[in-house]
């Protein structure tokens, strides 16, 4: 990524000149995954591929303040786009398999890695790696879809529900999720694997508190949790599912700012599209402040 391109001011310096020095140990490792096969193979839109680089953009010019942050780099998909679902789906199980060895390569157990950019089918070789380096079998999903679907072939929808089965993950507890996209299967899928569903709806009617159901969480394990955000769940967000209802940004930062990272193996934001020109400079705004509020509580203590 040493090909970027910022204005700076003299006397200030940038994540952009930040990165290219040579950078020992971070706390965390930022990971771009420029896909979007997943999605495309659950029949959903195109347009994650540019998540990250939207990213990116606004990230390098933002004033640097002393975070303890490296870049791994940026998974690009250089094949010819697939015809069909099929074919998606056997490229989804190259790519997991390419991101876990990317992942075991560079990142550690005392490390954190944000993974931003692609479908949320870049969920699993990220949660096979939590498994294997940190022993991190919980897993919190904030989202308006379970990514529970059938394990007939592998797509952004059923990430969980492989992970579950094989055994990756034993706790998953998915936040947020709209009550109208649920449909038997998943509804019993996530009753045999005692899945904590909680609906948006129940956000709405129910005086639940995200933030408390987070904490629960994450105070009740006895290793670090996985935090998925799939921007789907945020009111009017590019996003490969973009919906009108839902958390709006501040709402999420908010959660982000408050709870301890400290107590996370990872961060996945995942599912943001770029579907119009005009979508580029919000959606690489709303990922920046999310990865830099992440950062933020660490940095603090």
């Amino acid at each position: 990524m040493a090909d970027h391109v910022f204005n700076g001011r003299q006397g200030e310096q940038r994540f952009g000149n930040y990165l290219t020095e040579d950078i020992k140990r971070a706390k965390f490792c930022i990971l771009g995954v420029s896909e979007s096969i997943g999605p495309f193979a659950n029949y959903g839109r195109v347009g994650a591929e540019f998540a990250f680089t939207s990213f990116y953009k606004q990230f390098v010019s933002w004033p640097y303040q002393d975070q303890s942050v490296d870049l791994i780099g940026n998974v690009i998909f250089k094949s010819s786009f697939p015809e069909d679902v099929h074919a998606a789906s056997s490229l989804v199980e190259e790519l997991d398999a390419f991101l876990l060895e990317i992942l075991l390569a560079f990142v550690n157990s005392d490390q954190v890695p944000i993974v931003i950019g692609g479908g949320h089918n870049n969920a699993l070789p990220i949660m096979r790696w939590a498994a294997q380096v940190k022993s991190c079998n919980t897993v919190i999903n904030l989202d308006a879809h379970t990514d529970c679907r059938a394990l007939n072939r592998r797509h952004s929808g059923n990430s969980f529900s492989t992970a579950l089965s094989e055994g990756t993950i034993t706790k998953y507890h998915a936040f947020g999720v709209h009550a109208y996209s649920l449909t038997p299967f998943m509804t019993n899928f996530m009753k045999k694997f005692n899945v904590e569903l909680r609906t948006y709806e129940d956000y709405l009617l129910k005086n639940r508190v995200l933030l408390s159901d987070i904490t629960r969480v994450l105070h009740d394990s006895n290793e670090a949790v996985g935090l998925e955000i799939d921007l789907d769940c945020i009111a009017n967000m590019p996003s490969s599912a973009a919906s009108p209802s839902g958390w709006d940004l501040d709402q999420i930062r908010a959660i982000m700012l408050q709870i301890d990272t400290q107590e996370l193996a990872y961060i996945h934001l995942t599912e943001g599209a770029v579907i119009s020109s005009d979508h580029e400079r919000m959606l690489g705004r709303s990922l920046g402040y999310l990865c830099l509020d992440a950062i933020a509580i660490r940095e603090s203590h």
